[in-house]
């Protein structure tokens, strides 16, 4: 509800022309992109805000280079705010908007941008991207304002790709840190038992039988997020899911229907749960000493450490954890969902605070060093190629192992699958798109079917459509 009511004010604000940016070098209401000022950065002094959800750790890796950055650029001031979780700072911001008080930087999702281009808010990074302007630091050095030929190929393409996945071809974002799914899985058990670890959606319904009568009481597969179960098999069946332009919702297909009943199938065996129907992250299951547990889990690469068991007295732990991709519909065309905060910039009346934002942007996001700092302590993966050359995080990678370095192992299963990476059309309700994905599964999974499966499931996807149009 509190979404709807920030996007209806945002769009009433557009409509009536209350947040037009008129100075120069900004870009107005409808124009496509911001217009760099010639000679770029003029060594102003500006203060820019920078809106995050980084706690201790990561805020003193951030402002170990806030302080590099400004040696470069001792006149541009950074204030970094931690502003709660990721939701926390889209209704902040979604808020300030509404009286031209947004910060200059923000973490984001796309789904967010697409709520803050309601009002025209955030920059079109395209100009500043492919500006050539030279612009001189305090050191005496120089830097092209706009990203390199180097630079740019230097992105993970799956990760750069999400800042322009908005309809219009435009680059609102740039990646920061991501994260994607793994299959985490008992490599103890898995070898005491002779079992492989499956490719395919095939395979892994042939290892959950298999499993199921080595230990009848387990629940062999736990799946954390539910809507990204759902969008990722979309994807890996080439099938509709969402339009960023035109007819938005195209998830109820005849596709779709199928893989979510054979889901409903597995389920009914006693092969999966998920995190809604468990309760509580699966990870709880798969690192359990009850008589009930699983052997394979799928959950953020983010969240390695929390998918490894607690350690026994000696420091040894009870199991070795393997990670692995994720199962797919064609192991040959490989797709795993890509998450995790990128960078947007906002609309100010200065253009100065605009290019200083944009300076710091493109600081973090190509800076191998803060890369690779900056993925270790977060257990997110850096969004540069090179950063696997990088010395320490090397040797930070070359360490990993299912126990004491399971993020490391993580992150090596990341880098290793970066082709396999895609993104989801972002609009205003994309983001109620991916709820009502989610709540399909889990109805799906578990509805009376009063006789006729079919017309249930179908009766769901209806009503999920239905209801993403009514909140639209």
């Amino acid at each position: 509800m509190k979404k709807r009511i920030l996007a209806a004010l945002l769009t009433l604000l557009m409509l009536a022309g209350m947040f037009t940016m008129t100075s120069c070098g900004t870009t107005k209401a409808g124009e496509a992109n911001f217009d760099v000022p010639e000679g770029g950065y003029d060594g102003s002094e500006v203060t820019i805000t920078f809106y995050n959800t980084m706690g201790s750790n990561l805020s003193t890796v951030l402002n170990l280079y806030i302080e590099e950055f400004n040696k470069l650029y001792p006149n541009i001031h950074v204030v970094s705010t931690q502003v709660g979780n990721y939701d926390d700072v889209r209704d902040q911001i979604s808020t300030e908007i509404t009286v031209g008080n947004q910060p200059n930087i923000a973490y984001c999702y796309p789904d967010h941008v697409a709520l803050y281009n309601l009002a025209k808010a955030v920059v079109t990074l395209d100009n500043l991207i492919d500006s050539d302007v030279t612009v001189t630091r305090a050191d005496g050095t120089t830097e092209v304002l706009g990203l390199t030929a180097e630079q740019k190929a230097d992105f993970i393409e799956g990760y750069y790709n999400e800042g322009k996945q908005f309809g219009d071809d435009l680059m609102y974002t740039l990646p920061l840190s991501k994260s994607t799914e793994v299959l985490y899985y008992n490599k103890t058990f898995f070898d005491a038992n002779g079992l492989s670890v499956p490719k395919t959606w095939e395979e892994l319904e042939a290892l959950c039988a298999q499993i199921k009568s080595i230990d009848p009481n387990s629940i062999p597969l736990g799946y954390d997020s539910e809507a990204n179960w759902f969008i990722t098999m979309c994807e890996q069946y080439e099938s509709p899911y969402t339009s960023a332009t035109g007819d938005h919702y195209l998830f109820d297909n005849e596709t779709n229907r199928a893989f979510v009943k054979t889901f409903r199938e597995w389920y009914q065996k006693g092969y999966l749960t998920t995190q809604t129907l468990y309760g509580a992250y699966t990870s709880g299951l798969f690192v359990s000493t009850n008589e009930t547990k699983s052997y394979m889990s799928i959950g953020s690469s983010a969240g390695a450490t929390h998918q490894r068991p607690a350690a026994n007295a000696d420091g040894s732990y009870p199991f070795e954890v393997g990670i692995a991709t994720i199962p797919q519909v064609n192991a040959d065309k490989a797709k795993v969902i890509s998450q995790g905060p990128s960078l947007c910039i906002f609309q100010k009346d200065n253009p100065q605070e605009v290019i200083a934002s944009w300076l710091f942007v493109k600081y973090l996001t190509t800076n191998v060093e803060f890369q690779a700092e900056f993925a270790m302590a977060s257990g997110y993966v850096p969004v540069l190629k090179s950063v696997a050359e990088n010395e320490v995080y090397a040797d930070f990678i070359s360490k990993a192992d299912g126990g004491n370095y399971i993020s490391a192992r993580a992150a090596k299963v990341c880098l290793d699958q970066a082709h396999a990476y895609y993104t989801s059309p972002a609009f205003n309700g994309s983001s109620t798109a991916r709820s009502q994905a989610g709540a399909l599964i889990t109805k799906c999974l578990t509805a009376d079917d009063g006789g006729d499966v079919d017309a249930m499931i179908k009766k769901a996807f209806e009503d999920a459509v239905a209801e993403c149009e009514y909140n639209s």
